[in-house]
């Protein structure tokens, strides 16, 4: 089965998407609200998941080459003593692949790259869909209407196209938790590949690139929509006294690099990811909390297996319905499991809450933690035609 599609939203998951449907023979467009690709964004671990999804979309190599394995590092106090060791030739072991860090720019040009330039059209958004039709969506867009057999709603945890399908639905809600996030300008000399801190309410982790730069990002407790003038000189004072590379990593930053988001959430799931011919996809079925490393992940899984139903299903119906069945579940109750890795971790404040937590996690044997990521990354996905 062939079609046209309109992919609203040129983010990684809609991107990935966009891949996979032209990988089946389907035609596709690219809507981006964004009147240019600035790729905002710092760094992204991919767990063995989400590169076996790359992989079933044929991009997989070209991502594999641009990024570093995260073969060494762990969890440690502010003091920086180790709660966790990270082994990452373990878990390359048991999985096929070590986690790879690479810059979100990167990864979203290397997606871009897989498609031809003129089935992306930016600056385009598109607030809602004509599903009026029973085969049929109409999608407004710059040049007119757009008639598609298929719509993928890539459009983001604040998804306009889930409001207007699911009216009643509450929608995103805010974790609890901000982050800031920055690239560092230069090179820098690390010790570890990949490292989080967890003090009182606050985590601080790095990422080492291949280009030898680190993306370092700080998640806090705070009430919603609080800002500073000087958000990197607020965290020098945060984390002053915590371990190195962490001061080192703030003072290699550019004030102006340092991005800031408040972290919303989908706490109510949808009743379904699909809704005639819309397939919600990524943020806009399942925005999830990032303390499992897995937001980006699965909108690669959520890629692949559009893709896979939609080339071996005889109708668009048949093929909306094993997406759903196959994706909610299991995307669902990884956005569960990352809030509760969030609540049992960062988010955690009252010092003997901290103190439990800590000597829990140093009595664990390294198996177990090692346990804990492959039970989301282990996951293999489904052919493609």
């Amino acid at each position: 089965m062939s079609g046209a599609a309109v992919v609203v939203g040129g983010g990684i998951g809609g991107l990935a998407a966009a891949i996979g449907l032209r990988r089946i023979g389907w035609e596709v467009t690219v809507l981006e609200r964004a009147a240019t690709l600035a790729d905002a964004g710092a760094g992204i671990s991919l767990h063995a998941n989400g590169l076996r999804a790359l992989d079933a979309l044929g991009v997989g190599a070209a991502v594999r080459a641009a990024a570093r394995p995260q073969y060494t590092g762990g969890t440690r106090t502010p003091s920086g003593g180790l709660l966790a060791r990270m082994d990452g030739a373990a878990l390359a072991h048991e999985l096929g692949t070590p986690v790879v860090g690479i810059p979100r720019a990167t990864l979203h040009a290397l997606l871009r790259a897989a498609l031809p330039p003129e089935h992306l059209l930016v600056g385009v958004s598109v607030p809602s869909v004509d599903r009026s039709a029973p085969d049929r969506v109409a999608v407004p867009a710059a040049e007119g209407i757009l008639e598609a057999d298929l719509v993928v709603a890539a459009d983001g945890v604040g998804s306009r196209l889930r409001g207007q399908v699911f009216p009643d639905h509450p929608g995103p809600v805010y974790s609890g938790s901000t982050v800031l996030r920055a690239i560092t300008e230069h090179p820098m000399e690390l010790s570890t590949d990949f490292e989080l801190t967890w003090g009182q309410g606050a985590e601080f982790g790095h990422i080492a690139f291949a280009d030898g730069r680190a993306e370092w990002h700080a998640v806090l407790n705070s009430p919603a929509g609080v800002r500073h003038a000087d958000p990197l000189g607020g965290l020098r004072h945060r984390f002053s006294g915590w371990h190195e590379p962490i001061p080192a990593l703030l003072e290699a930053t550019r004030p102006e690099a340092v991005l800031h988001h408040d972290i919303h959430e989908l706490v109510t799931p949808l009743p379904t990811f699909v809704a005639d011919r819309i397939a919600f996809l990524g943020d806009a079925a399942h925005a999830m909390t990032p303390h499992l490393g897995q937001g980006a992940c699965q909108a690669l899984e959520d890629a692949a297996t559009l893709a896979a139903a939609l080339s071996g299903a005889p109708t668009v119906a048949s093929a909306l319905a094993r997406y759903d069945a196959e994706r909610r579940p299991r995307a669902q109750s990884v956005a569960r499991a990352a809030r509760q890795a969030g609540r049992m971790g960062q988010q955690l404040s009252h010092p003997v809450a901290v103190a439990l937590r800590n000597t829990a996690l140093r009595l664990a044997p390294s198996r177990a933690t090692v346990r804990s990521i492959l039970r989301h990354a282990d996951w293999q996905p489904p052919r493609l035609g």
